[in-house]
């Protein structure tokens, strides 16, 4: 009993959640935690715990006391946590090996590297050898398959950035009206693969409009990069895979987004906007007029320039 208070006050649930996180009602769970009985906890009662807070089953025995009963529920368990540093060529095989069927995709920047290096847009200077030129192709080839399965998420404020800013952006106008067509040609009515455009400012949203997010949730595998370019992160614990796939999949849960069929349709104005040197005052008119998804637009353009939609 020791122990569980230990957790619940570990944990900043109140005692509500706590009890319907182990099959209990509120007066049971106060009791203990306020000492008022003395009685063991069922089995059951202690597996739900283990579950819900994946925590090592050991943590119950009677041997794993004090310290190392802390360090157990308290460190990161090693098989669901896995640190990755590679150097670029052992990347490029990584992702290419864990996306190898299908993906679920939340971009950090607009466009994802794929459509970047398809189009032969070149921001880094580096010398590439045979073999990385030959995983990159083969990337490429594979991500911009017809029968590939793959969705992909990305923050509408980085593809607004993407088309109209004039700060940190390196494309050409040619440029950005090939990846629009490309990403257009690839994503519109294909079954197989779906664009999401997401509203990062419709919710409380950290880090993942910041980090390449790789979701696998067949294989119950995900990695993200980390800022240090040369590490991935892969976490393999399935619960923490299926709740961040659930996020992006379930429509009470996912942040306001454009679904597919529209975000293609999207991309095809932004697309014609460049092409004619349209501002992004003007495209935001046409996407007001036409589309049902002027208030995302709107949401992402500084409040200050408010005056100047119209």
């Amino acid at each position: 009993m020791d122990k569980v208070i230990e957790i619940y006050n570990r944990s900043e649930l109140n005692i509500s959640k706590f009890a319907k996180i182990i099959g209990k009602d509120r007066r049971t769970v106060s009791s203990w935690v306020n000492k008022e009985v003395s009685i063991e906890p069922k089995q059951e009662v202690l597996n739900k715990i283990s579950s819900f807070f994946r925590y090592p089953d050991n943590i119950w025995d009677k041997e794993c006391q004090s310290d190392d009963f802390i360090n157990a529920i308290s460190s990161i368990p090693t098989k669901d946590v896995i640190i990755i540093e590679e150097d670029y060529e052992n990347r490029l095989k990584y992702i290419l090996q864990k996306e190898s069927e299908q993906r679920l995709v939340i971009h950090p920047k607009f466009p994802g590297p794929v459509y970047r290096d398809a189009v032969g847009v070149k921001r880094y200077e580096n010398n590439e050898c045979t073999n990385i030129k030959r995983l990159k192709n083969a990337r490429i080839e594979k991500m911009l398959s017809y029968s590939y399965k793959s969705d992909e998420w990305y923050d509408i404020k980085s593809l607004l950035s993407f088309c109209f800013s004039e700060i940190g952006n390196f494309y050409t106008k040619n440029e950005k009206i090939s990846v629009l067509k490309l990403m257009y040609d690839t994503f519109h009515d294909n079954y197989n693969k779906h664009l999401f455009l997401y509203d990062s400012f419709s919710k409380k949203i950290y880090g993942l409009d910041t980090m390449y997010t790789s979701v696998m949730i067949r294989d119950g595998v995900m990695f993200f990069k980390s800022p240090l370019e040369s590490v991935f992160i892969e976490i393999r614990n399935k619960e923490i895979v299926n709740k961040i796939h659930k996020y992006f999949t379930s429509g009470k849960e996912a942040p306001s987004h454009i679904p597919p069929y529209d975000a293609t349709n999207i991309l095809k104005i932004l697309k014609n906007a460049i092409s004619n040197d349209l501002t992004l005052f003007e495209t935001y008119k046409i996407i007001n007029e036409t589309t049902n998804y002027g208030k995302y637009i709107k949401n992402n353009i500084s409040v200050s320039c408010h005056d100047k939609l119209y």
